[in-house]
C-alpha cells in the first residue's frame, strides 16, 4: 500500500446492461491489480440475473472470472411478484438487497450502470457514487438528454461529475468533476454542419448518429472510467471524505474537486491524449 493510503472497499452496483458496464468494472480492477489503486472490490451486485438479458449474462460471467463475490437479485421477476402497492415497491426490493448483502461492509459502493432509483433506506445504509455525464452546474438526465441539451444550448464545454446518491435522481452532493471542450478540431466542422438547423428536428433525422453528437459522447466516454477512478483515489488519500452520507476535502475545504489534471496524467500515461 502507498504511503498515505488507506485500502478501501469498494460495493459495486451495475445491471450490466452493456460494454461500458463491462469497461469500467474491468478497468478499476485492472487499476487495483496494478497497484495504482488502493481498494478492493468487497462484491458486485445486479439487479439481472443469469439468462435474463445476453447483455447482463456478459457482465456476470466478466464479474465470476474476475474472482469478484457475485449477489444479484432480479428487479423485473420481483416487480412481476410483487403483492403490495407501486409506491412501497422500491423500498421493499431494497431491503430485500440489504439482507441479501448482510454481512457486507463496504466504505463506498460505486453506482456503475444500476438501473434503478435507489431508495432512502439504502442510501442512509451505504455511500454511494453516482457518475453523471455532466458538469455541477449542468443538465439532469440520461447521458442522450444531457448531450442534447448541450447541443440546444450551443454549449463551449461539458464535462462529468460524481456526486452522493440521493433517492432524488442527479441531485446528491457533487465530490468531484471533470471538464471536456466541445469546440476546436474536431467540433468546430461538426457544429458549422447544424449551423440554423432545429434541434427538434436533428433529433429525429438523423437523430444519435448526427456527428456533432457522437463526438460529444466519445469525447465523455474516454474520461468516465478516470473520473471515477480518480474519485476513488481521492478517498482513499483522504482529499475526500464520505462518512454517514457526509463529505469534506482535507486539503482545501472546498468540494467538488476539479480532477482535470489527475485524469489528463492518467490518461496520458495511458497513451490517450
Amino acid at each position: 500500500m502507498r504511503p498515505g493510503k488507506d485500502l478501501i472497499n469498494i460495493g459495486w452496483f451495475s445491471s450490466g446492461r452493456g460494454e461500458g458496464s463491462r469497461g469500467l468494472l474491468s478497468f478499476i480492477q485492472a487499476r487495483i491489480d496494478d497497484g495504482l489503486l488502493d481498494a478492493n472490490i468487497q462484491f458486485v451486485f445486479s439487479n439481472r440475473i443469469k439468462g435474463e438479458f445476453e447483455g447482463s449474462d456478459e457482465f456476470l460471467d466478466l464479474t465470476n472470472r474476475l474472482g469478484i463475490p457475485l449477489f444479484a437479485l432480479s428487479s423485473d421477476i420481483y416487480r412481476q411478484n410483487y403483492k403490495g402497492g407501486r409506491n412501497s415497491r422500491r423500498d421493499d426490493y431494497d431491503k430485500e438487497v440489504l439482507q441479501l448483502l448482510s454481512g457486507q461492509m463496504p466504505d463506498i459502493c460505486v453506482l456503475a450502470g444500476y438501473m434503478l432509483i435507489l431508495s432512502e433506506g439504502m442510501c442512509t445504509k451505504f455511500p454511494f457514487i453516482n457518475l453523471h455525464p455532466a458538469l455541477p452546474e449542468g443538465p439532469i438526465g440520461t447521458w442522450q438528454q444531457v448531450i442534447w441539451d448541450l447541443i440546444d444550448k450551443g454549449s463551449e464545454k461539458t464535462g462529468a461529475m460524481t456526486h452522493l446518491a440521493t433517492p432524488q435522481v442527479d441531485r446528491g452532493p457533487v465530490l468531484s468533476y471533470c471538464t471536456n471542450s466541445i469546440i476546436g478540431s474536431p467540433f468546430d466542422q461538426a457544429w458549422a454542419e447544424i449551423s440554423g438547423r432545429d434541434v427538434d428536428c436533428i433529433r429525429n433525422d438523423p437523430g444519435e448518429n448526427l456527428l456533432l453528437f457522437q463526438l460529444i459522447r466519445q469525447s465523455g466516454y474516454a474520461q468516465e472510467p478516470y473520473l471515477i477512478y480518480e474519485t476513488l483515489n481521492a478517498i482513499s488519500d483522504g482529499r475526500i471524505n464520505v462518512n454517514d452520507g457526509s463529505m469534506s476535502d482535507n486539503y482545501s475545504n472546498c468540494l467538488p474537486l476539479c480532477l482535470d489534471k489527475e485524469i489528463a496524467l492518467s490518461m496520458s500515461k495511458d497513451g490517450l491524449i
